[in-house]
């Protein structure tokens, strides 16, 4: 039986949760729910006062299954409360007829190949000559160069005011596809927009946070430090990623090497690094003597609070770090209140805290990998470390008559194993609980985890403390060079050795997944694809597992036997219903034309234009409905070239095809007069095709449907879909309203 009482914070935060996730599904049918949460409070503590002073236990059970009752409806409300789109002026209210809108950069700049990429909070909009309050996140593009000049970086802080109108957060274009309108939503964003930089003016500065502010200033000053000391581009820019989280300067290469080999976590500012300090002050402070008393606890808090949140704000205040922060001061506060009768308990507390703050962290990837992976290592990792005791096994080889250097040697064999597999027990735990989220997620499981963290973690967890050690140096000399100005280039030798060191670890470690990478290259399982039903199943088994291994009842074996029958059955079916399936896609790539003839798991991919897809649009455009298909047998032809499905070039502009019944149209440019009646289902329009209603009628029929792929730009689109509709054509427009997909079977 599970008692509640040491771990009260826990029930009281899936409470909590259990209300937020009914929110995310269902509140937009919710009425105002703020007036009955206060109802529900005074009802409890009324009860509660009452329950009180009732001799027998019952009331004061039915008092704490209301206070879930209460914390359930808060999780709603304030679910409710923090979702901007509900707010009267909410940019939704204003449609289109925003002719300019007043915003301020609310997040440091995201650094891509063509384009900034960034979040504005509105604060003002003018509409009818008027300008009116509002709110609403926009995400916002900038290109990075206009007309051979480079265009600023914006800053947090940044007071714009814009030209036009935004639009809504596209829905998914193509089948599978990554919801980055759900994404942007739970973010508070619900618009985006590409800004020329002629259509936006900066006028001020007047940053929403100064704190944030002043931390992302510090932040980039440090970054300066190693952008000096640090030569090599590549390791300079994993230190600042390991380091601060800046990944601006990060290659596509090394995270996708990263990703491949279960290491990416190494790269993000999070828990690992905010825990490496906490270990380290905590290790510090056992080598002060004296006794352990209630003060010497409330100094170390302090001076553990201290670090961590300093660390936090030189790091830019981000999210992740924010999350780790929190979380490892209530560790500390603990520590220091002699209160840790449960680590559960504490991380509720912390979980319970954020929540309340931001119910939507409740889906943030982040959020829920960083709580489940810590949850498993306190459970799991103390049981996997104690199946092999290595260092006993080392020190039972001891005699007294070996040499010296032989007991040393077993000796320090035993620590090495004895930690080797306290790490491996460390990974292993931490994989367990954050194994779903990785297939639901990201669609792979990297077989390769444990040779990758073995080295790579404790490496950058040493690279971590160098790096803080060189800003630490850096700072010292700065000073003393301030007072002995001619001492300072023989001061600035001390940093530039702490660089070097850092800078050799760095490479060591990078160099160590890549070549992970080479050496496994079939270590990786990809396009993996499961539900998210699929993935609570996957979450049930591992729960009634580790339920039997711990209470030794046959019944759970059973029940996790069960929910992995249901789970396999699940797959099953899922694979039965598509085998029949056929269906044609016209896929919508930005600027490029694609066709997608489908086939239960097998596929053809063609190009009219007779380029192939770069790697980066089949990555996001074409793979995820692959993985979402669990396709086996996929094939591409640039411009029909070997393509099974057969296609004749009818006319210098005209590509005829037939598939499955199908007929289709691939018109490229005006139609030449001599072109004879073909009478099809769909006609593709590409490249700005110039023809006109009458002649697409008269060459295919008016039942043809009428389809513009992403050649075509938003003008020519513009201009022909009123006039096709006119002439009585149906109409599809891939770029505005996703892919165009005809199902057969």
């Amino acid at each position: 039986m599970l008692h509640w009482a040491p771990v009260a914070f826990v029930r009281l935060t899936l409470a909590l949760a259990a209300g937020i996730l009914t929110y995310l599904y269902v509140g937009a049918v919710l009425p105002e729910l703020q007036w009955m949460l206060l109802a529900l409070i005074f009802s409890y503590i009324l009860f509660q006062l009452w329950a009180a002073r009732q001799p027998t236990p019952g009331p004061t059970d039915a008092a704490g299954l209301l206070v879930l009752v209460v914390l359930y409806v808060a999780g709603l409300t304030l679910t409710q409360h923090a979702t901007e789109s509900r707010r009267t002026d909410h940019l939704y209210r204003f449609g289109n007829h925003i002719e300019f809108y007043r915003a301020v950069v609310d997040e440091p700049a995201v650094v891509r190949p063509a384009t900034y990429a960034t979040t504005v909070r509105v604060q003002a909009v003018r509409v009818a000559g008027q300008w009116r309050p509002a709110t609403g996140g926009i995400r916002v593009s900038v290109p990075r160069t206009e007309q051979g000049r480079d265009v600023d970086l914006p800053r947090y802080g940044d007071v714009w005011l814009v030209r036009g109108a935004p639009a809504p957060s596209k829905a998914p274009l193509n089948p599978g596809e990554f919801d980055y309108r759900r994404y942007l939503a739970y973010h508070q964003v619900y618009h985006q927009q590409f800004v020329h930089p002629d259509q936006y003016l900066k006028t001020g500065m007047a940053p929403p946070n100064v704190l944030v502010a002043v931390s992302l200033r510090a932040a980039r000053v440090i970054e300066g430090v190693f952008k000096q000391y640090v030569h090599r581009k590549r390791e300079y820019a994993l230190a600042a990623a390991l380091v601060l989280g800046i990944k601006d300067d990060v290659d596509q290469q090394t995270q996708q090497a990263y990703a491949n080999t279960g290491t990416t976590h190494i790269m993000a500012v999070s828990g690992l690094q905010v825990g490496l300090l906490f270990g380290a002050v905590s290790w510090l402070l056992t080598l002060v003597p004296g006794r352990r008393g209630p003060l010497f606890r409330l100094v170390t808090a302090l001076l553990g609070l201290a670090v961590i949140w300093s660390y936090a704000f030189l790091t830019g205040l981000s999210a992740s770090v924010l999350r780790a922060a929190v979380m490892f001061s209530f560790i500390i506060l603990a520590r220091a209140l002699d209160r840790q009768s449960s680590m559960y308990n504490t991380l509720a507390l912390a979980a319970f805290v954020l929540l309340c703050y931001n119910p939507y962290l409740l889906v943030d990837v982040g959020f829920q990998l960083s709580f489940l992976a810590v949850l498993s290592i306190v459970y799991l990792q103390p049981r996997i470390a104690g199946w092999f005791d290595l260092r006993d096994w080392s020190l039972s080889h001891l005699r007294p008559w070996q040499p010296q250097w032989q007991q040393h040697a077993w000796r320090g064999a035993g620590w090495l194993l004895n930690a080797t597999w306290q790490a491996t027990a460390l990974s292993l735990a931490a994989q367990v609980a954050t194994f779903p989220l990785g297939l639901f997620y990201f669609h792979q499981f990297p077989l390769s985890f444990l040779l990758s963290n073995l080295i790579a973690v404790p490496v950058s967890s040493g690279a971590v403390y160098v790096g803080i050690v060189l800003l630490v140096v850096k700072g010292l000399t700065s000073l003393l060079a301030l007072g002995l100005p001619t001492a300072a280039p023989v001061l600035d030798w001390a940093p530039r050795a702490v660089a070097a060191l850092f800078e050799w670890m760095i490479w060591f470690f990078n160099e160590y997944i890549f070549w992970i990478g080479r050496t496994l290259p079939g270590a990786l399982i990809g396009g993996i694809h499961i539900t998210a039903p699929q993935a609570w199943l996957i979450f049930a088994v591992i729960l009634a597992l580790l339920i039997f291994f711990a209470a030794r009842r046959l019944a759970w074996m059973g029940l996790a036997c069960a929910l992995l029958g249901v789970f396999a059955g699940n797959c099953v079916w899922a694979a039965h219903q598509l085998a029949p399936d056929e269906r044609l896609i016209i896929y919508s790539i930005p600027r490029r034309s694609a066709v997608g003839f489908w086939q239960g798991a097998a596929a053809t991919i063609v190009t009219p234009d007779s380029l192939p897809l770069t790697e980066t649009e089949r990555t996001y455009r074409i793979v995820p409905g692959i993985i979402q298909r669990e396709a086996r047998r996929v094939a591409y032809h640039p411009g029909w070239r070997g393509a099974p499905v057969p296609a004749v070039k009818a006319d210098k502009n005209l590509v005829l095809s037939v598939w499955r019944g199908v007929r289709l149209a691939f018109v490229s440019g005006k139609l030449s007069s001599a072109t004879q009646p073909q009478p099809v289902n769909v006609v593709v329009l590409r490249r700005n095709a110039r023809v006109s209603p009458e002649v697409l009628a008269a060459v295919f029929g008016r039942q043809a449907q009428v389809v513009f792929d992403s050649s075509c730009r938003s003008w020519y689109v513009a201009r022909q879909d009123s006039v096709l509709r006119a002439a009585s054509f149906q109409v599809h427009d891939v770029t505005a309203q996703g892919a165009y997909t005809v199902r057969l079977r």
